[in-house]
């Protein structure tokens, strides 16, 4: 007998919830900091230093940060599947410099940022603050932006005007839950 869709997509949720719940875990500290080591966040971290909002479960106004396979190879993404990228005219460490206009085209990867359960980042996660307080999320200090209007995993911003890139990773940034 064959399961219906919707059989099979409550299971695949469920399977999530109980993955999400298992790898999250909760810290023992009870000091508050933040993933990216920034002051005054309320986030306690768990057991991998990435804050957790109970039950294993990422705390309000986290970014889950994932690498995915897409047409150019192991990309980071949004956990929606949002491909992120760099811009050529910011510094490392520095203010966002897509502002305006520029920040309608590409808008800002904003909240605290956290690396997904199956993956292991090479570099660093962070933030940096926009010109309006708000938490930008960085990747080896550099401040990360998704393309609008971009379908998931779709790669097509990287290279426009020669200054907007994708962050390639290795596929070893990638491992199993178990």
């Amino acid at each position: 007998m064959r399961k219906s869709g919707w059989a099979v997509a409550a299971a695949g949720i469920s399977s999530l919830v109980l993955l999400l719940t298992a790898c999250g875990g909760s810290s023992s500290s009870s000091s508050s900091s933040s993933a990216a080591g920034n002051p005054g966040s309320t986030s306690t971290p768990n057991a991998a230093g990435q804050p957790s909002g109970g039950a294993g479960l990422p705390a309000k106004g986290t970014t889950v940060l994932i690498v995915q396979h897409s047409n150019l190879g192991w990309v980071l993404a949004e956990a929606n599947g949002q491909v992120v990228y760099t811009y050529g005219a910011d510094s490392k460490g520095a203010s966002p410099t897509c502002t305006g206009t520029c920040a309608v085209l590409w808008p800002a990867v904003t909240g605290l940022p956290m690396a997904g359960p199956a993956d292991t980042l090479p570099g660093q996660l962070g933030t940096v603050s926009t010109s309006s307080g708000a938490k930008q999320i960085t990747y080896n200090g550099m401040p990360l932006y998704t393309f609008k209007g971009a379908k998931p995993l779709s790669t097509k911003g990287n290279g426009v005007e020669g200054k907007w890139h994708v962050i390639k990773l290795p596929g070893s940034a990638v491992t199993s839950i178990g």
